[in-house]
Parts: C-alpha cells; sequence; structure tokens
C-alpha cells in the first residue's frame, strides 16, 4: 500500500498558491508527502505536434516552480510531481484514492468564480475519496492576530468522518471547534432531528443540548485538548453557517449521501462551497464509492 499524502492542484495563479500554501501546512501538521499537480490540455484548433511539445514544456516549468515554493518554504520531507495531460478535476479525483487530504483553489465569491468552483472544486469533492479543501482568495493566506475556529454544522445525518476531520483539524492547528446546531424551538425538525413538540422554548433547548452534548461526548474524550464551543441556533442553518465562515478559519461539511449515488454535492454543500467566506472542507461519505479511476464514473468531470 502507498503512504498516505496531501495532494494540491497548482496552475501558477494567485488562488493556488494559497491552495499550496494550505496544502503545505497540512502535509507539515500531518506529517505526509506533498503532490504537487498540474494538468495540461492540447491545444485547441488545427495545432501542430510542436505547439503541444511546447505547452507540455511549459506546463513543466509551472509544474516546477510550485514544487521548489513548496520545498524553500517547508520542512517537508518530500514534495513530488504530477504532471498530467487532460482535465485537472479528474487527475485530482484519481489521486485522492490514495490521498489524506486534497486541496484546491478557488476565485473567489463573484458570478464567474461561482461558475469555476461550480466546474472544478464541486466536482472533485463530489467524487473524491479523500477529504477535499476548497480555499479562498489569491496569494498568501492572511496570519490573523487570532485565529478563527473550525466550523462544523452537526445534525442527525452527520456522519463519524466529519466528526473526526472537524476534531483533528482542530486539533492539528490548535483552534477551537465551534459546533453549531440550528432547530426551530417547537419542532426541532430544521438540521434532521425530528423530536415531538415541546411545552416551551427552554425545554426545547435542553432537549437540543442533551442531544449535542451527547453526539459529541465520544470525540471530546478521543481529543481532550479541542475546546468545543456549542451554538443552538434557530438561524436557518445556511444562513446561520454561512455567517460563521466569514470569521471561521475552516467551515466543514459533508458531501452527503447525494455525492455517492448522483456524482454531485447536496444543497446545503453546494452552497456552502460557492458562497462561503473562507476555507471549506467536504468530507465524503464512509460507505464504499464507485472507483475513481473508473472512466465511466468521471464523464462528468471531462464537461463540468
Amino acid at each position: 500500500m502507498r503512504r498516505r499524502r496531501v495532494v494540491t492542484g497548482y496552475d501558477g495563479s494567485d488562488h493556488s498558491l494559497q491552495a499550496l500554501e494550505w496544502a503545505m501546512d497540512e502535509a507539515e501538521l500531518r506529517r505526509l508527502p506533498l503532490t504537487v499537480v498540474h494538468a495540461w490540455q492540447w491545444p485547441y484548433g488545427e495545432a501542430g505536434e510542436d505547439a503541444g511539445e511546447r505547452r507540455r514544456e511549459a506546463a513543466g516549468r509551472v509544474l516546477r516552480h510550485g514544487a521548489d515554493c513548496a520545498r524553500a518554504c517547508s520542512t517537508i520531507v518530500e514534495v513530488a510531481t504530477d504532471l498530467y495531460e487532460g482535465h485537472a478535476a479528474r487527475r485530482l479525483v484519481e489521486l485522492s484514492a490514495d490521498a489524506e487530504l486534497v486541496v484546491i483553489g478557488s476565485r473567489g465569491r463573484n458570478a464567474p468564480a461561482r461558475s469555476v468552483i461550480g466546474s472544478t472544486a464541486s466536482s472533485v469533492a463530489a467524487h473524491a475519496r479523500a477529504p477535499v479543501v476548497i480555499t479562498r482568495g489569491t496569494g498568501p493566506i492572511p496570519v490573523p492576530l487570532h485565529a478563527g475556529p473550525v466550523v462544523l454544522g452537526l445534525k442527525d445525518t452527520t456522519s463519524d468522518e466529519v466528526l473526526e476531520f472537524a476534531f483533528e483539524e482542530a486539533a492539528l492547528r490548535r483552534l477551537r471547534l465551534l459546533v453549531m446546531h440550528a432547530g426551530h424551538p417547537r419542532h426541532l425538525t430544521a438540521w434532521g432531528v425530528a423530536m415531538a413538540p415541546l411545552p416551551d422554548i427552554d425545554d426545547s433547548a435542553r432537549v437540543c443540548r442533551e442531544w449535542v452534548d451527547e453526539r459529541l461526548a465520544g470525540w471530546q474524550e478521543k481529543y481532550p485538548k479541542v475546546t468545543v464551543d456549542v451554538c443552538l441556533s434557530t438561524t436557518a442553518p445556511k444562513e446561520a453557517l454561512l455567517t460563521a465562515s466569514a470569521e471561521a478559519t475552516l467551515l466543514v461539511a459533508g458531501a452527503g449521501r447525494s455525492a455517492m449515488l448522483s456524482g454531485h454535492l447536496g444543497l446545503m454543500t453546494r452552497s456552502l462551497v460557492r458562497h462561503a467566506s473562507g476555507a471549506v472542507a467536504v468530507v465524503p461519505p464512509p460507505w464504499d464509492r464507485p472507483d475513481p479511476a473508473d472512466p465511466e464514473n468521471l464523464e462528468d468531470l471531462e464537461n463540468p
């Protein structure tokens, strides 16, 4: 079995530089090798073979630049390169099969950027077998005076894999973990927790908090050094998480069952990926998934 690694896509752009920096941090914190990936495609139109070779050489220079940056600016023992002719999304999904984490950069939250995010990052996150971190912005990651928490939206369908990833990231980065759970006071069904109507708001909040505490108990025992804050909110889940993302270091979400069945992220996760203010981690579901190297499973990545 190959040693697990951190994988990141790099194309020389400012937003891919931020993804590279995040990936370097993850590789150092996890003490894993880093693989820097660059994908290129044959020129469109009636270009000659020499044009294709020049394109390959240029792609190789871009890739070497990314790898050199990682070697010069980190203590990572092993930095590998992967030059791929084809679609970047396809290659990143293939490499996710033996990766600990895949990191992708995004261009921002304006309309053109959202279309790129939807066509690349969302596709990778929906198909990948490893968690996918989607960074936001350009250039080096700003270093705030007080780093924000890792934020997790908790519902009854949240898998242990999502919880473990959130706790692990908080532990590695020595950050607080903010667990958010939303439900309407009398019905408590907004995030999937179905309960009988309760006589008053105080009782609703108490039952809700007891459920959250019970769900987190084992993980807090496993990660005793992680400080956990719980936020119970009556705000709609998506709005609550998007608001929290403005101050968060990382927002953690599950890919959802629909990712395995249809190759598309659920509505909630897709919205967080497209509209969150900061980095978002999408953790794949725990059940067996189709082989990412099977071309039939990646047809929608060719023309996302």
